[in-house]
């Protein structure tokens, strides 16, 4: 088991081909917001159902999590140029999801020019 705190604070990168991201860590997702930068005319999209298999798949290998998005056909399209991330909201694997310190906030950032992902832990995702 891979921690996300470890791996975000040693600098790790995800990457993305394009509808699935793969981060270099595992963790327990709570949830996840999808979609362009928030604006009055556009809101992220909350996924909570993480067992519906034709919205998302999560797949764990041995270092890393896979994330595949069925309802977006291309991530750095879509959310390219900087208008757009993935938050998940997680705890680190075996931790316990009811207590407020173990609950985070991790920002997914998709770039245009590469497929690597930028990685950070936020503290309000209503701030960006």
């Amino acid at each position: 088991m891979k921690s996300f705190i470890t791996a975000i604070n040693n600098g790790e990168h995800g990457f993305v081909i394009k509808n699935s991201v793969f981060l270099p860590f595992h963790c327990e997702i709570i949830s996840i917001w999808i979609g362009k930068e928030m604006s009055f005319i556009s809101t992220p999209d909350v996924i909570t159902d993480l067992g519906d298999p034709g919205v998302l798949l999560i797949r764990e290998g041995e270092s890393y999590t896979n994330l595949v998005f069925r309802k977006w056909n291309d991530l750095p399209k879509e959310l390219g140029h900087h208008s757009g991330h993935i938050i998940l909201h997680a705890t680190e694997k075996g931790a316990n999801i009811f207590s407020k310190e173990n609950l985070h906030y991790i920002r997914i950032g998709v770039h245009d020019h590469t497929k690597e992902l930028s990685l950070e832990i936020i503290d309000n995702p209503f701030d960006l």
